[in-house]
């Protein structure tokens, strides 16, 4: 049991690593794209390369395959009310985990447009206290251990993205509303991943997301092929790696681990984005943010150090 959530805790540290690398890439895209245009092509960008995986995948599975006809037969008599039930489970999780993901994304892309870069990174990144809070409704409570390391990891989040004076103004309340969906969408992942195949999960819920997305952006955008030519960089590393490869590591990350766990570890994002502001336009770390980024990753270590006795009773 160790040894799966330490797997899963560095496959959360791997998602995170992505989405941090690839705030950059988001920013530069939305200096040319609109923010339902960019969240819907880069959502059925990722899509499109989970269906190739998959479809690989079938196929490999079908080719390894060593039983009868016969036995197939007698199996699929069987499982076939299983299968079917499982089918409607995964639809059901992919269609959910789609709905809530583009109300986060869109929220947090257009919500970055009218604040500031830091304030958009502190606010949309309050999950990890609402996570908890929302668990406690669900039946999910956690431990004191847990609730000294979301405090821990929320005042690392302030000294490090907060660096001017603040005050909540309209993009402010974007970004908050944006972190109640994303917090909605660990906890809809961490029911739905122990029961289905992650991969399709993710699959489903990036062509939803990707579809929502198109419907807002007919509505409220004038997309323009110059526009998206400008940012097809930002669209594909978002679409591929922020997608179809981060999202689903996060469902298959977050099986089998306590979902306020799983929003600590994942809100290393922040921290991660900050690293690559540095490396790659070269923004020195003020001492606040270097106590900020100490504070976080203090946080998460305590979270994961062992215990006596189980704090979660799932």
């Amino acid at each position: 049991m160790k040894k799966t959530h330490s797997k899963n805790a560095i496959i959360l540290f791997l998602t995170a690593l992505i989405w941090g690398t690839g705030f950059v890439a988001q920013s530069a895209g939305a200096e040319h794209v609109p923010p339902f245009t960019f969240n819907s092509i880069r959502c059925i960008l990722g899509g499109c390369i989970l269906l190739i995986y998959l479809k690989g995948r079938d196929v490999r599975n079908k080719t390894t395959k060593n039983s009868s006809p016969q036995e197939n037969m007698t199996q699929d008599k069987k499982t076939q009310d299983k299968k079917a039930q499982d089918k409607k489970i995964l639809l059901l999780g992919g269609i959910l985990c789609g709905i809530v993901l583009c109300a986060g994304m869109g929220l947090q892309q257009i919500g970055i447009a009218y604040t500031t870069v830091g304030k958009a990174g502190f606010l949309s990144g309050l999950y990890i206290l609402i996570v908890p809070i929302l668990g406690l409704f669900l039946k999910k409570p956690v431990g004191i251990k847990i609730w000294i390391s979301v405090f821990i990891a929320a005042v690392g989040l302030y000294f490090l993205c907060i660096t001017e004076s603040f005050a909540i103004q309209r993009g402010d309340v974007y970004m908050l509303i944006c972190a109640v969906f994303f917090a909605i969408h660990i906890l809809v992942i961490d029911f739905f991943s122990p029961k289905v195949d992650g991969v399709r999960m993710s699959c489903i819920q990036f062509f939803v997301c990707g579809i929502l997305s198109g419907v807002f952006m007919l509505l409220f955008e004038t997309p323009s092929v110059e526009a998206i030519q400008s940012g097809w960089f930002s669209i594909v590393y978002a679409g591929v790696m922020g997608c179809g490869i981060a999202y689903t590591l996060q469902i298959v990350g977050q099986k089998n681990i306590n979902p306020t766990v799983a929003s600590l570890i994942l809100s290393v994002e922040t921290v991660v984005s900050v690293i690559a502001g540095f490396l790659v336009f070269a923004e020195l770390l003020a001492p606040r943010e270097l106590l900020g980024c100490i504070l976080m990753f203090g946080a998460i270590i305590l979270a994961q150090l062992p215990q006596k006795r189980e704090e979660i009773q799932r």
